[in-house]
């Protein structure tokens, strides 16, 4: 039997055909486009994700006896608005997660009802990306289009809703929408009011690994399937990614180092930081987690190394930092190329290069963008630990975990032992096995990482470089403080 896994990201869908050993037998990638209307905005089109799905299938399909295919999950960006009519159409593009036009209605959202508030209703605070602040922003610039809105989604879900003609949600993804009581894992009605929509406008919560229906007559006729192949609620990329690495149950947790960055911790608890630093949100696997983003990650050595210094051999720039410059850099740098989310949470803050001196070399910079990345996801780090997880070890995924150096870096900073996992497909991995806990492969969504899940390398903390890294980073954490009130004369 086989389980279809799809991640829509923000530039591509990409599907996988897994078996029930967690075989990848077959992958398809199809592109779409993203279109920025004004200064800071995105959008994309439904139909474009839905056709690009269609035409991966047939691909994932082709010579395949589709009749083995059991069950279909998705992981997929979150926050993005989609909206549909009476009719079940979509009435414009959909705003997208990195759309940044919603300033006013987020400082609405966080200054007039109030963060603490905010964090009562919800466990978190507005962000631009969020959904809440867009329904606002749409309500006040395009009441036309607000006004025949029947049923609100996000863009898996609608992926799913083609699929299935359901609407649905799991919780993982609408704890980002801004609507969701994470807590008690239902839509807050408060927050519906204040964006003026419905509880009728809502699509039915889910669990990410419950069947929400089957696919339809011609969906299955089209593709060879059978029609009984069950389609789950599926899961948020950062929630599915983390399914798809094994960080489960309490205290599980993964750092993904792409173009931003995440610090992603299980738990089986609802916890919520009383700053709010890190976003509180239900996980997956029917448990909760915690989640500090960075904007800026693996981008930030690309930067340095592409604009800056003129290569893109990454490899050869790392290769002259010696293992007794570790934790010795007399250059510090803060990652804020775009600003920061968590868990400063400030837009105005920027990058910097701190101790420059006329004795620094060019190892110098490269060393201190990499270690001052591994600093800030620290800083999320220490918020976690504080809230009482125990966290002893963690995936390491993304690009930036492919430097072996990154990865000594990332294990002395953080004092825990990192590993890379023998099949990384991000977030179509994660839903592909939340699909065969939905057609009882397996038992439970630990059941499925226990079986599936299989680790490749350790990258272990040695206890001298550690205690280095700590000296450093007590330095480190001085600098934003110091900063803070300059940024904002500086945009």
């Amino acid at each position: 039997m086989y389980a279809i896994g799809i991640d829509l990201g923000t530039s591509s869908v990409k599907l996988l055909l897994v078996d029930v050993r967690g075989a990848i037998l077959r992958e398809a990638v199809r592109d779409y486009p993203l279109t920025f209307p004004q200064l800071g905005w995105a959008e994309q089109e439904p139909a474009d994700w839905w056709n690009a799905c269609l035409e991966g299938l047939k691909e994932l399909l082709q010579g395949i006896d589709a009749k083995q295919v059991d069950s279909i999950g998705a992981g997929g960006q979150m926050h993005g608005l989609v909206i549909l009519d009476e009719n079940d159409a979509v009435i414009r593009p959909a705003i997208l997660w990195n759309d940044g036009r919603t300033g006013e209605e987020v400082r609405y959202l966080n200054e007039t009802v109030g963060r603490e508030k905010l964090s009562e209703l919800t466990a978190n605070i507005a962000f631009a990306g969020f959904t809440a602040p867009k329904l606002l922003w749409l309500q006040k610039h395009e009441p036309e289009s607000f006004a025949r809105i029947r049923k609100i989604m996000l863009p898996k879900d609608f992926i799913n809703y083609k699929l299935t003609g359901v609407h649905s949600c799991d919780y993982s993804d609408a704890s980002g929408m801004l609507l969701l009581d994470v807590r008690q894992k239902c839509w807050s009605e408060e927050m519906l009011r204040l964006c003026g929509v419905t509880m009728d406008q809502m699509p039915t919560l889910y669990e990410s690994y419950e069947v929400t229906g089957t696919v339809k007559p011609e969906i299955a006729a089209a593709f060879g399937l059978r029609d009984d192949v069950r389609v789950v609620a599926g899961a948020g990329d950062n929630a599915a990614a983390a399914v798809g690495t094994g960080v489960v149950d309490e205290g599980g947790c993964n750092i993904s180092l792409g173009t931003s960055g995440t610090l992603f911790v299980s738990s089986k608890a609802f916890r919520v930081d009383p700053n709010n630093a890190l976003h509180a949100f239900a996980h997956a696997d029917g448990g909760f987690h915690l989640m500090g983003c960075m904007l800026s990650a693996a981008s930030c050595n690309k930067w340095l190394c592409d604009n800056i210094l003129g290569t893109e051999d990454y490899a050869a720039e790392q290769a002259g930092i010696t293992d007794d410059m570790l934790g010795n850099n007399h250059v510090f740098f803060l990652p804020y190329l775009m600003g920061e989310r968590s868990p400063i949470n400030d837009v105005n803050a920027r990058g910097t290069f701190t101790g420059i001196t006329l004795y620094t070399a060019r190892t110098d910079l490269v060393q201190a963008v990499l270690e001052g990345v591994a600093f800030a996801i620290r800083d999320s780090f220490e918020v976690a630990k504080s809230l009482g997880l125990p966290v002893g070890r963690s995936k390491l995924c993304g690009g930036g975990a492919k430097s072996p150096l990154w990865r000594k870096i990332f294990a002395n900073v953080l004092g825990i032992p990192l590993e890379m996992v023998r099949t990384e497909q991000g977030p179509g991995y994660g839903a592909a096995m939340l699909a065969m806990v939905g057609s009882g492969v397996f038992e439970s969504v630990q059941a499925a990482s226990d079986a599936l899940v299989e680790v490749s390398s350790v990258t272990e903390p040695d206890p001298a470089l550690t205690a280095r890294y700590e000296a450093q980073y007590q330095k480190y954490r001085k600098i934003y403080p110091a900063l803070r009130d300059v940024f904002p004369a500086l945009r």
